[in-house]
């Protein structure tokens, strides 16, 4: 049997990390199979530990939306493999542009930390802000605070579990234990 786990960043807001619960509950129960969530830092259960207990095969999903040190760092030496990164900034690009697309209006991208620009050099008074997070913590808090204060309109709440998160879950994981891709216990 495979178990999905994912992996989120984890915050010390308790209802972002209720996120990746959520998240993972609902993605394991379509998938049929056993998920655990758990977190890079800030929260248990960590990561590292998850994989160091587990006795059956696993599919990992990462439930963070850009590359960056934990993706090329610390979830590779945590399973034995072998946004400060700029590769990062390339994607939230990408997804800014994806989002202009779908909003038929001009998107500017600004960053709360790591590379790129920031939210008061962006934010015009009047934007509507919608923050690239999937879950409530410190970095949802910044952005509707940065952004209210540089004179945004209105700031978007987090991605959270909706629907096409758990698709999205489902749909990687399922991409993965095609591909083969496994954690052996």
């Amino acid at each position: 049997m495979t178990r999905l786990v994912t992996v989120a960043h984890g915050t010390r807001t308790p209802a972002g990390n209720q996120v990746a619960l959520q998240l993972t509950a609902a993605a394991g129960e379509q998938l049929g199979i056993r998920a655990t969530a758990s977190y890079v830092e800030l929260c248990e259960p960590l990561f590292s530990g998850v994989v160091s207990r587990l006795r059956e095969h696993a599919v990992v999903v990462p439930l963070l939306l850009s590359t960056g040190v934990h993706v090329r760092r610390d979830l590779p030496a945590a399973v034995d493999a072998g946004s400060s990164d700029p590769d990062a900034l390339v994607e939230l690009e990408a997804a800014s542009r994806l989002l202009a697309e779908l909003w038929g209006a001009p998107v500017r991208l600004a960053t709360l930390a790591g590379i790129g620009p920031r939210l008061d050099e962006v934010v015009q008074p009047g934007d509507a802000v919608s923050p690239y997070l999937l879950a409530p913590g410190y970095f949802g808090n910044r952005a509707r605070v940065f952004s209210l204060a540089a004179g945004a309109s209105v700031v978007a709440p987090v991605i959270g579990t909706h629907p096409r998160a758990v698709d999205l879950v489902r749909l990687r994981a399922r991409q993965l234990l095609r591909a083969g891709s496994r954690v052996s216990a």
